[in-house]
């Protein structure tokens, strides 16, 4: 019989395979694996409870508050708050690094260069970004990341990525794009701070709303180097939702998956949800083509990739504007949707 990893993927399949490039455009390579849904784990047994737990609805909105309000308006390479030395987006990474060491993470830093988006006001109101104009500069960020090495199977990999910055051709402050991503990043690694992964979690903090994505950068060293990424979970806009879903006081999650590989997270995700009473509205789609920072990852040839948001189509009043304030996130949305995300990310973890 064949030998099945933690959650389900029989390891004889679980294995990169060359992909012709006549075949499938900007893919080098794909993972095909085969699923088998993971048990649930006894419930004298299980740690996912009291972890999940511990996710801070305050930590949650002091890191909102902090990077989409006040000291920091905005995460852009071209902005700095007027007397500061560094851009808004370079005093977010420092902030990020200083949580990170403060829990005894050690942060790796890969440097990328990008310009700002240009901005065309003839475009959807929420859509008005644009090529950069000729001659825009071009800017040194970087991709952050903070890895755990797995006791037992550290060869295979689950990333969290979010991208940290605003965006970079208007001045709003990104609350739900994506300060919330950012922060609850920032939960779910001072959470596992001293939890021992039997795999290797990495978490990868990248920039989305300037030009190119830092996240094509991560993804393609990823394969350079052969990573075994077994699962990518991106946390973008968590609980951004239309007028009426606020109205109605609804706490909505959205999965996005593009493969068949992301479908099986995206079904995992709506389990821990009833399993542990997270108590979400939530609810998958599968996209057309890869798109956002799980997309740079399919592209790059690990399509077990999923994103969760608030709403799809994504229906924030507010998106890409400067009515998109820490003041109006729903914070315990954005506590459940962590909530959820780190559930099945422990699930996978604990998987024989």
């Amino acid at each position: 019989m064949a030998r099945t990893n933690g959650f389900g993927f029989r390891a004889d399949l679980c294995q990169t395979r060359r992909v012709s490039r006549k075949n499938i455009r900007f893919l080098c390579a794909a993972i095909v694996c085969a699923w088998i849904p993971p048990s649930s784990p006894a419930a004298d047994n299980d740690i996912i409870p009291g972890l999940i737990a511990q996710i801070s609805e305050a930590n949650l909105r002091r890191g909102v508050i902090h990077i989409a309000s006040d000291p920091l308006p905005f995460r852009k390479a071209n902005y700095t708050v007027p007397g500061h030395k560094r851009s808004s987006l370079d005093e977010t990474d420092a902030w990020i690094e200083k949580q990170l060491r403060g829990w005894g993470y050690k942060v790796e830093r890969e440097t990328c260069e990008v310009q700002a988006f240009g901005c065309d006001l003839k475009k959807p109101r929420h859509h008005t970004y644009a090529p950069p104009p000729p001659g825009a500069p071009f800017f040194k960020v970087h991709n952050l990341y903070a890895k755990k090495t797995g006791r037992r199977c550290p060869k295979e990999i689950i990333v969290l990525v979010a991208h940290k910055d605003s965006q970079s051709w208007t001045d709003s402050p990104g609350a739900y794009d994506n300060a919330v991503g950012t922060v609850a990043l920032l939960e779910m690694a001072r959470v596992l701070a001293r939890h021992k992964s039997d795999r290797s979690i990495w978490f990868l903090w990248c920039n989305e709303e300037h030009k190119p994505w830092t996240s094509v950068t991560a993804a393609n060293n990823c394969r350079q180097r052969g990573d075994n990424l077994i699962a990518v979970f991106n946390t973008d806009s968590l609980g951004g939702k239309s007028a009426e879903d606020i109205a109605a006081g609804r706490k909505t999650n959205v999965t996005l998956y593009t493969a068949p590989e992301g479908k099986r997270l995206a079904d995992l995700m709506a389990e821990v949800n009833d399993a542990y009473k997270i108590g979400l509205a939530q609810s998958s789609h599968q996209r057309k083509q890869p798109g956002d920072d799980d997309g740079s990852f399919i592209k790059a040839g690990y399509p077990c990739a999923i994103a969760n948001l608030g709403s799809f189509p994504y229906a924030d009043p507010n998106y890409h504007e400067a009515g998109d304030t820490a003041e109006r996130v729903d914070i315990v949305n954005v506590r459940m949707a962590t909530q959820a995300v780190l559930a099945v990310v422990l699930r996978l973890d604990r998987a024989p």
